[in-house]
């Protein structure tokens, strides 16, 4: 007997607030492209970048939304491992407490353009690339020579593993989503049908 494959798991993390139709397309694209075994959404308890959102849904509601978006695919799956974690939530801490309990799972956290031009800002990035691949999310308008210089940078300041993601540049906010939503406007299309009557039966964003 060879050793046991390791389960390929993607990340997807963000506040969700809500969950729309570009994170969904996101993480079925790191699925197929990075051969993966299941995607975990991971929804953030309390993101240190992000403190007090004032004009969001609850974590209940977070978790809903997005168990309501992914329930109609089987190798999508929540994780709501952040959630209930005191104090300010850090990546690198959910990553080694995942990889403590789940070592003969490979994580993949699937990160955008953005966030890898600004990954050694993050809290302790050296401990993030020990115990995972960073899949960086490629947007059309996105210079990929300056990314691959970012990817070669970081390779050699702390031994990262990252990979380019192609996915179609849906340039969705959550936050533009909440202020439509607000002002009356139509998000139909934009989130799951499911989220959206979630949305209204719930009086959220309103």
């Amino acid at each position: 007997m060879g050793p046991e494959k390791k389960k390929r798991v993607g990340i997807m993390g963000g506040t969700f607030d809500p969950i729309h139709i570009g994170h969904l397309i996101l993480a079925e694209c790191a699925y197929e492209q990075f051969q993966l075994d299941t995607v975990l959404f991971l929804p953030s308890g309390n993101p240190p970048h992000k403190p007090e959102r004032k004009d969001g849904a609850t974590d209940q509601e977070r978790l809903a939304m997005v168990a309501l978006a992914i329930q109609d695919n089987p190798h999508f799956s929540l994780d709501s491992e952040e959630m209930y974690r005191s104090g300010f939530t850090y990546t690198y801490e959910t990553l080694r407490l995942m990889k403590e309990r789940h070592p003969e799972e490979e994580y993949y956290f699937i990160i955008g353009a953005d966030s890898l031009m600004a990954f050694d800002t993050w809290r302790n990035p050296e401990q993030i690339c020990e115990n995972c691949v960073l899949l960086a999310a490629v947007r059309d308008r996105m210079d990929t020579a300056s990314m691959e210089q970012k990817i070669d940078e970081l390779h050699r300041s702390m031994g990262a593993e990252i990979y380019l993601l192609q996915s179609p540049n849906i340039d969705i906010s959550s936050t533009k989503l909440r202020k439509s939503y607000r002002n009356h406007q139509s998000i139909r299309y934009f989130v799951p049908e499911r989220v959206l009557d979630y949305i209204r039966e719930n009086h959220i964003y309103e």
